[in-house]
């Protein structure tokens, strides 16, 4: 991203609502874990502020497990899938005359 493209970059304000789940921060520094529906803070100095989002949350791992779509699985059905090529169909075995 350019200087110039930062430039025009426009942060949520006070009041606003929070888009996505993280930890942002104001423009007085102070950082805060905001989830996706709350309103965005005013600061009790500054009043309405700017915020910055900081970090990401991630919460697919709250239960301590990970997710399983990130798990690999052995494909019972055919133990020899992984070894054939990805446009072979089963049951295509024919062969032109």
């Amino acid at each position: 991203m350019s200087d110039n493209e930062k430039h025009n970059e426009m942060h949520p304000l006070s009041h606003e609502p929070v888009e996505v789940d993280g930890v942002y921060r104001n423009e007085a520094g102070r950082e805060e874990k905001l989830k996706r529906g709350d309103v965005f803070p005013a600061d009790i100095i500054l009043g309405n502020t700017e915020w910055e989002l900081v970090e990401l949350d991630f919460s697919n791992h709250h239960q301590g497990t990970t997710d399983p779509r990130f798990v690999p699985h052995d494909d019972d059905d055919d133990p020899e899938a992984h070894m054939q090529h990805p446009r072979r169909h089963k049951g295509s075995n024919k062969t032109d005359d």
